[in-house]
């Protein structure tokens, strides 16, 4: 069975791998679709926090039910799913409390165990959210929205806030999704001014801005004088990332969304002065997922814009390496045909 392997960063292989032996409460799924995110790109190039290789990457996926297995949680074979791709151990303090997005000892396919890379594999049944509507592309976006999502979530977003996205690619874009969904005020920031435009043409967005000396201002002018209630920062950019604690309004909530290798510093009298909030997001909670399909199904989220290139699971090794590096890719969604596993 064809699987493609990341042996190191820069370094894609396809390997013959023998086929999966699923364990009770796995269900064996055929994998249609698998999304690139910026996690992929991150350990390609060697920046991944929480990674090891060799590994099979792969957590944004489409999926069909072969066997649902012994504890099958109402799955059927043929059920089109999305996959949570969050392995999370069920006993610590956070998924004891409702929170095994971040489980102590969470295991996440792709990077911290092999993912979907491959035409097959096993993996719990809970961790599958059907849809009989849903296309495997618009499945495999489910797990990016999610992290979206999650981080308005984590906001506690209201329609009267005015909130500020910094970061315009696949992250901060899902974001925007639910920042509309709630029906709060909305700009976004990014340096890019194709992803920008992509915004305002694709998403709807009214305001958008560059960083710069003059942001503040701006800011304030789209606030009616006020700055933003909260600050969403989807880049993973250390500098960027300090640079949110100038932006919000006092009582305002900050949300990093994106991460890096390294450490945030920030102003302390600034910081109390606000009552600032500051909130971390990560991944995403099982109900998300199932809100999500049911937004994308009753077409309050539009998937279309996300996709902008594609190619087969066996091009991995070849095409992989320009599309990381083409600032023109939003989301590149992998396909994986039929005939490649003979059962």
């Amino acid at each position: 069975m064809l699987s493609i392997i990341l042996d190191k960063p820069g370094q894609f292989s396809a390997t013959d791998a023998p086929p999966p032996v699923p364990v009770p409460g796995d269900a064996l799924v055929r994998v249609h679709r698998i999304g690139v995110c910026g996690t992929d790109l991150h350990a390609f190039a060697g920046k991944q926090p929480f990674f090891s290789y060799p590994r099979i990457l792969g957590h944004e996926l489409g999926v069909e039910v072969l066997d649902p297995g012994s504890d099958p949680h109402g799955l059927r074979a043929g059920d089109r799913c999305s996959v949570e791709p969050y392995l999370n151990c069920g006993r610590c303090i956070a998924c004891r409390r409702g929170k095994p997005n971040c489980c102590a000892d969470i295991k996440v396919l792709g990077v911290h165990t092999d993912g979907g890379m491959r035409p097959v594999f096993a993996l719990p049944a809970r961790k599958l959210h059907k849809s009989a509507q849903l296309t495997y592309d618009q499945l495999a976006l489910v797990e990016t929205l999610g992290i979206g999502a999650h981080a308005v979530e984590r906001a506690g977003i209201q329609a009267d806030d005015f909130v500020l996205v910094i970061g315009a690619g696949p992250i901060g874009l899902s974001v925007i999704q639910f920042v509309q969904v709630r029906g709060a005020a909305l700009a976004v920031m990014d340096m890019s001014e194709s992803r920008l435009e992509f915004c305002r043409r694709q998403l709807g967005v009214n305001h958008t801005l560059a960083p710069g000396p003059d942001a503040i201002a701006q800011l304030r002018t789209l606030g009616g004088g006020d700055l933003p209630t909260v600050v969403i920062d989807a880049t993973g950019n250390p500098k960027s990332m300090a640079g949110t604690f100038d932006l919000p309004a006092h009582g305002g909530r900050i949300v990093f969304v994106g991460l890096f290798q390294g450490d945030v510093t920030f102003h302390d009298p600034n910081f109390h002065r606000r009552e600032l909030t500051l909130l971390a997001s990560r991944n995403a909670l099982p109900g998300t997922f199932r809100d999500i399909i049911a937004l994308i199904e009753a077409g309050k989220i539009d998937t279309t814009p996300w996709i902008t290139h594609r190619f087969a699971l066996a091009d991995t090794p070849r095409r992989f390496p320009a599309v990381a590096a083409d600032p023109t890719v939003i989301k590149t969604v992998i396909e994986v045909p039929a005939g490649l596993w003979p059962g």
